[in-house]
């Protein structure tokens, strides 16, 4: 009787066992790959799933549709709203040699999806290690090739883009089921023996940059406004040529016109001249005093002054 217990005890374990190692539920964003006794078998959706018990299945949950991450440099120690990092054991890996034999201290970030679940299992071992040895060894080669002025400033986006395209054709070769999504240069530092140093250097090309700016602000104040007093000026010279050259046409044409009259009546002309010239010049004088040239007496003839004042 006692045995026939423990034989009960002994099945109800063997079969809790079993229900506990062939049950497995796969989250929304994973895939289940089953390997029967070391050799692919299936891949399993999301969902309550059954597997041969007692290790002659095993499944691995491969996290297919969530973006992974790997960091260099640095690691994440706590994320939130203070997200508090580590970087002291890791400077190894930040620590690269530039094409102009400088230091960097180059941070970054790899983000990435694993999109064939079976590759990413069976075709490289240890994938993950795998590709953060390779993001390593692409990351030296690019920042190998430029200067450290460029590694600093303005060849950061250009330096992520091309590890991307790197990274991305090295997955592809190697089959390891990794789409690379983005990497991010976290921080782009000079070694801190140097920093100050960096840090004056940068000072120095900004103030440059601040004194081009001004300058150039200036010259486009200034210039315009000069060619525009230049060309109010050259239009003022022309006005001025154009008035004098039309006086001059005038005056020659009056001449001409005058001298054909003098040519037919020239007693007419002169007298008409004379007349005209006197009439012109008289206002311009005080009192007018006639004389006969054969009298021997000054008389005035009238006060003419007065009697325009008084007309007036």
């Amino acid at each position: 009787m006692m045995k026939q217990h423990v034989l009960k005890i002994v099945l109800g374990l063997v079969l809790l066992a079993g229900l506990w190692t062939s049950v497995h539920t796969i989250a929304p964003e994973e895939e289940g790959v089953v390997v029967t006794l070391g050799k692919y078998n299936r891949t399993l959706l999301p969902g309550l799933n059954f597997i041969l018990p007692f290790g002659i299945e095993t499944i691995y949950k491969i996290p297919v549709q969530r973006q992974l991450k790997q960091e260099f440099g640095f690691r994440t120690v706590q994320a939130g709203q203070r997200t508090t990092y580590s970087k002291s054991p890791y400077m190894d890996e930040s620590i690269m040699l530039t094409g102009d034999l400088n230091i960097a201290d180059v941070e970054w970030v790899v983000q990435y999806r694993i999109v064939d679940s079976y590759r990413f299992l069976f075709r490289v071992r240890n994938a993950e290690e795998t590709l953060r040895v390779m993001s390593e060894s692409v990351m030296r080669k690019i920042v190998g090739d430029r200067t450290v002025n460029e590694v600093l400033t303005v060849g950061r986006q250009e330096i992520a883009t091309r590890a991307e395209e790197l990274l991305q054709a090295m997955s592809d070769e190697y089959e390891n089921g990794i789409r690379i999504d983005q990497i991010v240069l976290q921080d782009v530092n000079p070694p801190d023996p140097v920093k100050p140093s960096f840090n004056e250097v940068n000072q120095a090309q900004q103030q440059r940059e601040t004194l081009i700016n001004q300058a150039e602000a200036e010259y486009n104040r200034e210039v315009p406004r000069a060619r525009g007093e230049a060309r109010e000026m050259i239009e003022l010279a022309e006005a001025y040529a154009l008035n004098r050259v039309n006086d001059a046409i005038g005056d020659a044409a009056r001449f001409n016109s005058i001298y054909t009259e003098y040519i037919l009546a020239p007693e007419v002309t002169r007298q008409r001249l004379y007349l005209e010239t006197m009439e012109r010049v008289l206002p311009t004088m005080g009192s007018k005093i006639i004389v006969d040239e054969r009298g021997n007496n000054v008389l005035p003839l009238l006060n003419l002054e007065q009697t325009r004042r008084g007309a007036n």
